[in-house]
């Protein structure tokens, strides 16, 4: 088993850490400040008042007025919009886009929206899951947790689904925000929501930094079966074939029952696992943070390829029939042939790309910290047209009926569409 300590918590430990220095060096400026005042006895001024945030944009819907409808096969009801996370979006999107509409949040949004009915779903580091109008970005409702939610929401039925930093996961009623039931783990829950559907019934799956895997009745929060990893778990839990797929920072991809949670393949990924693994046609695909990209053979239980990137992997692949694609945090995203693994096209952004990317029609989106939003060519990875938001993106897309929703460390969710 790989040191614990070694392993970062994502994300959520990093603030953490950001946190401490910031207020031991703020200590240290006070006891500075205490310093001058003793010597020269200088009263310093008041410090300026807090300017409020600006409101928000547009009219609130009333959520008693508005009826939730079916989802769709079209809707993107999870973390990178199916169950098997291949990050592929229906329809196709238009060389130009055209900013639709934010919406502010209270903190920072590193969550990825989940879209279904018409309504969009995400969560803030202020606390709050949020339900907004997909074509005006009003709000119906807020519900808020204990701490921040950088889990990504999943839709399952009449409720959404979520996890937040306070250890519990959350369904909620997607008509009116209100707690259906909470299930309680032993840490933070950072990794997105996933589903599935086993007898007529809806199944939760989520990760927690207790190092277990839940499985969870989706109408009653009661608990089916946990599986015991070796270290945090990070991503959001893949689906396919009747298993689930994950990794963590025991540098493993687990293949485990979804009947039942039992195991039934380890593989390993020589590193920690910072993201989450994709399952197709037999094979898996996942990055590590050592540097390297890796295609695994679910059969054989072996690496096929590796393809070596110049840092950390965190972000999860887009896989298509001929491609699999993915962003590194050299600043760059990456383009594979997926049977080879040779490359096919590089694009060099300006900062980290965790953000994870998705293919839409002839066309790649993904957001990088540099600020900006990117649609690039599916074929040669050329860009077509971006978007500068000015504050780093370590959000994934979110795409339905020719909208793409995507948060943004400034505290804003940001909506494009047709011109």
């Amino acid at each position: 088993m790989l040191a614990l300590e070694k392993c970062p918590r994502r994300y959520h430990n990093m603030n953490t850490m950001k946190n401490s220095i910031i207020w031991a060096c703020i200590g240290a400026a006070g006891l500075l400040a205490i310093g001058v005042w003793a010597v020269f006895q200088v009263r310093q001024p008041p410090p300026p008042k807090e300017q409020p945030a600006p409101e928000q944009k547009g009219k609130r819907n009333q959520p008693d007025s508005q009826n939730v409808g079916p989802l769709k096969q079209t809707d993107w009801l999870m973390f990178h919009g199916d169950p098997a996370l291949r990050g592929i979006a229906p329809g196709k999107l238009p060389d130009a886009l055209k900013r639709l509409w934010k919406f502010k949040t209270g903190d920072t949004v590193k969550s990825s929206a989940a879209i279904g009915a018409g309504r969009v779903y995400v969560g803030s580091n202020d606390g709050s899951l949020y339900a907004l109008d997909l074509k005006t970005g009003s709000q119906f409702w807020k519900f808020p947790t204990q701490e921040e939610i950088e889990s990504s929401p999943c839709l399952a039925g009449d409720k959404v689904y979520v996890g937040s930093a306070d250890g519990f996961i959350y369904a909620v009623n997607s008509t009116d925000g209100k707690e259906a039931w909470k299930f309680k783990t032993d840490d933070t829950v950072l990794g997105g929501i996933n589903r599935i559907e086993v007898e007529g019934k809806y199944r939760i799956l989520a990760g927690s930094y207790d190092f277990k895997l839940y499985c969870l009745d989706a109408q009653t929060g009661e608990k089916f079966w946990e599986y015991e990893s070796d270290n945090f778990i990070n991503g959001t839990p893949a689906i396919g074939e009747g298993s689930v797929f994950f990794g963590g920072c025991d540098a493993i991809v687990h293949v485990v029952s979804v009947k039942d949670g039992r195991k039934m393949k380890q593989i390993s990924a020589e590193s920690y696992i910072a993201g989450s693994a994709v399952p197709y046609k037999g094979r898996a695909y996942v990055g590590n943070m050592d540097g390297e990209f890796l295609c695994l053979d679910l059969e054989r239980e072996k690496i096929v390829w590796r393809f070596p990137g110049k840092d950390a992997f965190y972000s999860t692949p887009a896989v298509d029939e001929q491609r699999v694609i993915f962003g590194c945090r050299d600043k760059r995203l990456y383009c594979l042939d997926r049977q080879s693994g040779k490359e096919t096209w590089t694009y060099q952004s300006q900062g980290v790309v965790d953000s994870s990317p998705v293919i839409c029609g002839d066309k790649v989106v993904v957001g990088s910290e540099d600020g900006r939003l990117y649609l690039l060519r599916l074929s040669d990875g050329k860009e077509v047209w971006s978007y500068e938001i000015g504050d780093a993106i370590t959000a994934s897309p979110a795409i339905a009926d020719g909208i793409i929703v995507i948060g943004a460390e400034d505290g804003y969710v940001y909506a494009f569409g047709s011109e």
